[in-house]
């Protein structure tokens, strides 16, 4: 439970989510074979997740397949939802960002190669390796600059007056800072779109908005899609719940080109459609079907110079089905979420778009499309892999995550988020320690991996410039580490947890014998009192995250009560723990029951361990408004 509220909050809720690149869980049953099957299964999907509206649009090579909305609207007053009911598509929004740099691109106005700050130098970054691995247009749109994701402090800016791009990229620039050299590794990261977006601002003389509407959304005959909260919004905007039925706030995004785009299905299925028909539109291209293929291919990191395939191209991503590589980008807001996919080979596609922050439900009904929509293709055949030898053995072992989305949760994930590798029947199988889905490859090469559900090269065994030998598997980039480490950070983990929680209880029983007079004040108190301080600033920190947690960007996102004390209950905790491994030093000799004495010992050097690890990785004293 610490682990996931912190993450929750941290990750800020999963907003602009990147979908996870790895096979999907198996689905055992029977996909619907008709339009009439897929609409009563969506249907019950819906209702059971408590959804209030949907918007689904179904495309092939030869037009709209199907077309519906479900649900209300808005609740409160009962409005049904149709198909001009216009939806948050979160991240989806970053794929018209790739289409306007490809398209300069093909005028000649831009490179993919271009070095960001010979571009934009008015724009701050900042990236110790710049010299000789520069932060390039490329590595904006396929999230290789290795920036930090955006911060609390720029989710939370909600400012309902309009703003400018550059004056959104300048509100907090900390956050584009490279953590590694760019080109390396792949970290989703909201900040490198809205600069990508900047360029094109400055290159063409206008705001990205209007390029977009100008050479996209218009050519697509999209009649209501904008980037801003206009009058159209107003009237055909459904209204977003979390929790069920808790409704959400307008969100005025400060990387609108990130995430902000408000869309009907009508003009979404057009969309669809331009991707399926490889960017032509009544006959017209508007891209080439070669900056499309580009778009849908990754070239920046060290793994796709191995030769490995799946992953993160131009703000377009690979997103398996059983045995079918879809390419897709997903995205979600505070109660919205949005999952935007097709098959370029079998020339079908789909957009589903919920008001919902229910991601099971997003996850229910995007597996019956892609089921009725796989249905009648034939599976493709995937050939056997090569014989597995002792260099490919060498590969098995654990790692931890390399490549975090946001730094400040990283002290977590190198605990919680293990990988284990290891080799069953000739083929390498991938699984997280504490659970999940077993990712099963064959070999190609001793360094490249085929998923053995699609066939495609998803994982890859490279050097990395600055940490040595590393996996890459998907866009997740993982390191060895030695076994004793991984089991005796879970070990002290748990104990510590174990520890807090037997801190309080016991407080039942000898606090009710301190009141009685059954223990003397002095050391017997203090040997007790400190290590349990320390256990009850844990709780504190935890109970004000969960408050947090009702409106993170309102209470985490500036100096508030919960998020000021947040801070102080983690600076209390350090000293606490600190107070309290002294108190067990000090007092080793005092006449104190051993049990006690060795309980609290333990306790307190558990704390200071804990706390120690805490401070390394800046959680000592967090802000998180900053």
């Amino acid at each position: 439970m610490y682990k996931q509220i912190f993450i929750i909050v941290l990750s800020i809720l999963g907003l602009f989510a990147c979908s996870g690149l790895g096979a999907d869980e198996a689905d055992e049953t029977t996909p619907p074979t008709s339009i009439a099957e897929l609409e009563a299964a969506v249907a019950e999907a819906l209702e059971k997740h408590n959804v209030p509206a949907a918007g689904i649009a179904l495309v092939d090579e030869n037009g709209p397949v199907w077309t519906t909305a479900f649900g209300k609207a808005n609740l409160a007053t009962g409005t049904d939802a149709d198909t001009s009911s216009m939806f948050r598509i979160g991240s989806t929004s970053k794929m018209f960002v790739a289409l306007s740099v490809l398209k300069l691109v093909e005028q000649g106005r831009i490179s993919l190669d271009d070095k960001i700050a010979d571009l934009i130098p008015e724009i701050e970054f900042e990236n110790k390796w710049e010299s000789t691995d520069p932060v390039r247009v490329a590595h904006l749109l396929e999230h290789t600059t290795g920036w930090d994701d955006i911060h609390l402090k720029e989710y939370a800016h909600n400012d309902p007056a309009p703003v400018s791009l550059k004056d959104g990229l300048d509100f907090h620039p900390e956050s584009r800072t490279s953590r590694w050299k760019p080109g390396s590794r792949m970290s989703y990261c909201n900040s490198g779109p809205p600069v990508a977006a900047y360029i094109v601002e400055k290159i063409t003389g206008q705001d990205f908005e209007d390029y977009v509407q100008q050479n996209f959304f218009a050519p697509m005959s999209m009649q209501t899609m904008t980037y801003r909260y206009n009058a159209d919004v107003q009237e055909k905007g459904v209204t977003l719940y979390t929790n069920g039925d808790n409704p959400e706030e307008y969100w005025h995004i400060i990387m609108r080109p990130s995430g902000s785009i408000n869309a009907s299905t009508d003009d979404m299925q057009k969309m669809v459609s331009f991707f399926v028909n490889r960017g032509v539109v009544n006959g017209v291209p508007l891209i080439s079907r070669a900056s499309l293929e580009r778009m849908e291919r990754v070239e920046t990191t060290s793994a796709a110079a191995a030769g490995q395939a799946a992953g993160y191209g131009l703000n377009n991503y690979t997103s398996t089905y059983k045995n079918w590589v879809y390419r897709a980008h997903n995205g979600g807001v505070n109660g919205g979420l949005t999952d935007f996919a097709y098959l370029p080979e079998a020339g079908r596609g789909y957009v589903l778009m919920i008001n919902s922050g229910n991601g099971a439900a997003l996850v229910e009904v995007s597996k019956l499309i892609r089921g009725f929509q796989t249905h009648d293709l034939e599976a493709p055949t995937i050939a056997g892999g090569g014989e597995i030898t002792a260099e490919h053995h060498a590969l098995a072992g654990y790692y931890t995550p390399a490549n975090p989305r946001q730094q400040v949760s990283y002290f977590l994930d190198r605990i919680f988020s293990i990988q284990k590798v290891w080799f069953e029947q000739n083929k390498l199988m991938l699984k997280g320690l504490l659970g999940g889905e077993t990712a099963v490859y064959l070999a190609d090469s001793a360094t490249l991996y085929r998923s053995e559900e699609t066939g495609i090269t998803a994982l890859s065994s490279v050097d990395d410039p600055l940490i040595g030998p590393v996996i890459h598997a998907g866009t997740l980039v993982l390191k060895p580490v030695p076994q004793w480490l991984v089991f005796g950070q879970l070990g002290v983990a748990v104990l510590w947890v174990v520890s807090i929680v037997l801190s309080i209880l016991f407080l039942l029983i000898w606090g009710v014998r301190r009141l009685r007079g059954k223990i003397p004040s002095g050391p017997a108190i203090q040997i007790r009192v400190w290590p349990l301080l320390a256990s009850l600033s844990v709780v504190l920190f935890t109970w004000m995250f969960m408050r947090g947690m009702s409106n993170p960007f309102i209470n985490l996102g500036a100096p508030t009560f919960i998020s000021i004390t947040v801070m102080v209950a983690t600076l209390a905790f350090a000293a606490f723990a600190v107070m309290s491994v002294y108190k067990v030093v000090i007092y080793r000799n005092a006449e104190i029951n051993h049990g006690t004495y060795w309980f609290s010992a333990i306790s307190s050097v558990l704390h200071l361990i804990v706390m120690l690890y805490l401070l390394y990785f800046g959680i000592i004293g967090l802000m998180t408004w900053a």
